[in-house]
Formats: structure tokens, C-alpha cells, sequence
């Protein structure tokens, strides 16, 4: 979907009363595109979080990729409902856009349905293709090691964006035991030590900046 038909999405959601409402599984858990008005717990059905989408600038370089996590098609996905305020839906949709998709983007953004104590919602998220050139595929350990003590980008390491995913999930009583894994298995190898060391503890902020975690770095070199 173009970002011309999800406003027109949106202006028939903000008609109906449901308005603009975003699923945040990754780096939006712990860097929101905006202050939400609401936040609810959400489940998706047939898509699941996966740290298998290439980074080439955000979080690792053109010489050493590194990874972020994508919604990919199968099995469930926990994570959080944003509801944003209806008078600043629009221009919120545009700055997410700008954030998540920027060049054209990698992500392809769909509306889901979320199942919430409040029953299921439409919400809007940013999922991956398997068949997209950044989708790398299932990796092994000694790969996901490399990446995790190497890749590092604009925006921080691979490894730092694994472990703030982790520590959010936490703290919302989120179980996922593929991060659970991933974390376990950074710590085996003595990782997280040394990335605490180099400021996972700074605190983060939450607005509406372009500048923030855009998931797929630049869009043309992602491309590629």
C-alpha cells in the first residue's frame, strides 16, 4: 500500500472511531514514532517477529550489515498497540512514514488485525516480505555471533538494538523465546558485558523525529 491509499485508510478508520493505531514489535516498543494516547497489549496472528531484515546503515554498514527485526509471515507475534490522538492522526502517519519507509522503504505496511482486551483492532504494521533482497534467511549461531559482535551503524550495534528489544519486552511481560535465545546466546559469549559498557543504560527519547531507528536504514542501499 502507497502512503496516498493508507490516508484514505485512515480518514475511513478516523470515521468510524477507531482512528490511527500502529503495532509496535520492535524498535518501536522502546522508541515510539509518538506519544501515544493509548497503549494496549496485542496479539497478531500469522505473523511473527524475526531479527532476520538487513541493516546497512542504522544498525551495522555496506561492509558489515547488520540486522533489525521484521514481522515476517507464520505463527503470532506479542507486542503493543499505539493509539494515536485523531486531530494529529495525519500528520503523525506521514512522520512515521518518513521514519519507517524512508526512499520508498523495505517494509511493506499492511493494516492487521490485533487482538486486544478491547477486542480486535485494526492497526497499522510494517512487515517484510521473505522474498525481499533484505530478508536474509534463517542464520546459524556462528553468523548471528559475527553480526552481534561486529555490526554497527548510525544508530548503535546490532547487539544494542537486540537488547533494548529484549528489555522492553520484559518489562511488558512479554515472552518471546527466539529474543530470549538471542540474548542468551550473546551472553555465552561474553557480548553483553562490553555493549552495556558502551551506553545501552542512556535513556532514549520518544517524539517525532525523522532521526530516530529507521529499521531499514537507507532505502536504496537496502535495495541492494
Amino acid at each position: 500500500m502507497d502512503l496516498a491509499r493508507i490516508h484514505d485508510d485512515l480518514e475511513r478508520l478516523l470515521a468510524g472511531g477507531t482512528g490511527l493505531q500502529v503495532f509496535g514489535y520492535g524498535s518501536l516498543l522502546w522508541r515510539p514514532a509518538f506519544a501515544p494516547a493509548e497503549c494496549l497489549p496485542a496479539r497478531v496472528h500469522g505473523w511473527h517477529r524475526a531479527l532476520r531484515m538487513r541493516s546497512r546503515v542504522n544498525r551495522g554498514t555496506p561492509q558489515c550489515p547488520g540486522l533489525v527485526f521484521a514481522l515476517l509471515p507464520g505463527g503470532s507475534c506479542r507486542g503493543e498497540l499505539h493509539r494515536e490522538h485523531d486531530a494529529r492522526a495525519h500528520a503523525t502517519l506521514d512522520a512515521l512514514w518518513e521514519r519507517e519507509m524512508p526512499g520508498g522503504g523495505v517494509y511493506r505496511p499492511r493494516w492487521i488485525d490485533c487482538h486486544t482486551p478491547r477486542g480486535r483492532l485494526p492497526a497499522l504494521a510494517f512487515t517484510l516480505s521473505p522474498a525481499h533482497p533484505s530478508h536474509v534467511g534463517r542464520l546459524d549461531d556462528a553468523a548471528l555471533l559475527q553480526v552481534l559482535r561486529q555490526a554497527r551503524g548510525r544508530y548503535g550495534s546490532t547487539l544494542d538494538y537486540l537488547l533494548r528489544t529484549a528489555a522492553r519486552l520484559e518489562q511488558l511481560g512479554i515472552r518471546d523465546a527466539e529474543v530470549s535465545r538471542l540474548v542468551d546466546l550473546a551472553e555465552r559469549h561474553g557480548l553483553t558485558d562490553r555493549e552495556r559498557r558502551l551506553g545501552l543504560d542512556q535513556p532514549l527519547e520518544v517524539g517525532l523525529r525523522v532521526d530516530v531507528d529507521q529499521h531499514a536504514g537507507v532505502a536504496g542501499l537496502d535495495r541492494h
